[in-house]
């Protein structure tokens, strides 16, 4: 079964500082139909002013990523990690028992345009940690590159969570597949441009929610960044 829900349909705050799309209940938007899916909590799309960002703040117990398209992302953690995180790099950070944490764009005069994902962890009280990895475009194209899983491989950031990330970019005849658990969720987000999921076409924000499928196929990208997550029930 495959539930296309699309761009438009989802919440949307503008702060002035801050314009985010979520996809799922977050914040002042609440839709009980869409609480999150499987142990994938939240995915909000985030554009950060220039000079402006998300003050000191606590998170507990769950796996949050990051994922920049552009701009650059300043982090601050109360483990002593200052980065930036430019596109390409892809960002985890294991809540775990508490940890306090800033985001903030210093770029001036560009935008900060990012993806902030929230996956619920299998284990709880962990010790709070920080990762951060370059994941080169080449390795994303036409093809689905995994980007966060349990095991950490390559360039992939390590999740304490029952999941799997993978990024992809396709266009022409470029196809990529993906084996699936019908036992499990999946979960596509479409970032850009256009594709069509076992069929269905996507547009730009359009996202598809998976489940009790054994195959993933993506086809027909017209210049297509593409989010796939393999989740737990």
């Amino acid at each position: 079964m495959i539930q296309i829900r699309r761009s438009a349909e989802r919440g949307y705050a503008d702060h002035g500082w801050l314009k985010s799309f979520h996809s799922f209940s977050f914040a002042g938007y609440y839709d009980p139909n869409f609480m999150g899916w499987g142990n994938l909590r939240v995915i909000n799309e985030d554009r950060i002013a220039p000079g402006t960002g998300f003050g000191t703040h606590g998170h507990k117990d769950m796996e949050i990523i990051s994922y920049v398209l552009s701009g650059n992302l300043a982090h601050k953690d109360s483990m002593g990690n200052v980065k930036g995180i430019p596109p390409g790099d892809v960002q985890r950070m294991s809540a775990g028992r508490g940890v306090m944490h800033s985001e903030f764009n210093h770029a001036e005069g560009e935008t900060t345009h990012f993806f902030q994902i929230w996956i619920e962890p299998n284990v709880m009280g962990i010790q709070p940690s920080y990762e951060q990895k370059t994941v080169p475009p080449i390795s994303k194209r036409g093809a689905l590159k995994v980007v966060a899983s349990p095991q950490g491989e390559g360039d992939a950031v390590k999740i304490s969570a029952d999941a799997s990330l993978y990024a992809g970019l396709l266009d022409g005849d470029e196809k990529a597949s993906l084996a699936l658990d019908p036992a499990r969720k999946a979960y596509v987000h479409l970032i850009r441009g256009e594709l069509q999921v076992n069929g269905q076409a996507l547009k730009g924000g359009d996202a598809a929610l998976i489940q009790a499928e054994t195959n993933l196929e993506l086809t027909y990208g017209k210049d297509a960044e593409v989010l796939v997550f393999d989740l737990a029930s």
